[in-house]
């Protein structure tokens, strides 16, 4: 099905991280009628992420570390408490998550399971994000994780009943690792 829309103008409005374009276009209704729309949308590219999690030990794998968005948004401390991620830039979301693993947690991960990928947020973002879960063990740890020579990560190995404790309380507020944790819930793996 063709989109509804005749884009009217494109104009890049920034390309220092990311693309920013601002689009004119013309949406067309349901009822047979158009709307002019202006809208900026942020180019950022697709990503991955992966929950780790150890059923043995009943235990997940996630990483913190500092958000400036977050910290402009009124997270005091600006540190945001999730699961492993990255951007694929020209890799492929499964080799993208598995070297994401490796650089942020330390854990060179086996068999990887594809959840689901997901828009993150529609209204402004290009980004789609793909979904991972993989169990790990001790043997599997490669070196102590903490990201590349710009990040500052932290690695945590909490249990699972706490991980959902603490989305219930507020303490994870990050969109992607509360739904790979409500999955891992939802799926029983921890049953």
């Amino acid at each position: 099905m063709a989109a509804p829309i005749e884009i009217i103008e494109k104009k890049l409005l920034s390309d220092r991280w990311f693309h920013l374009y601002k689009y004119v276009f013309d949406l067309k209704r349901r009822n047979g009628g158009k709307v002019r729309q202006i809208r900026e949308v942020y180019d950022r590219g697709d990503g991955a992420t992966i929950l780790l999690y150890n059923r043995a030990r009943g235990c997940v794998v996630l990483t913190r570390q500092f958000r400036i968005p977050t910290w402009l948004n009124g997270n005091e401390s600006g540190m945001l408490l999730e699961a492993c991620a990255g951007q694929l830039d020209d890799h492929s979301p499964e080799a993208c998550i598995r070297n994401e693993a490796v650089e942020e947690t330390g854990y060179v991960i086996g068999k990887v399971e594809k959840l689901f990928d997901a828009w993150m947020s529609p209204g402004g973002i290009t980004e789609r994000l793909h979904f991972f879960a993989a169990e790990y063990s001790e043997a599997q740890r490669d070196n102590a994780g903490g990201g590349v020579a710009d990040e500052d990560i932290e690695v945590l190995e909490l249990p699972f009943s706490e991980a959902l404790a603490m989305v219930k309380d507020g303490r994870i507020k990050d969109a992607k690792t509360i739904m790979l944790l409500q999955h891992a819930a939802l799926s029983g793996w921890f049953d």
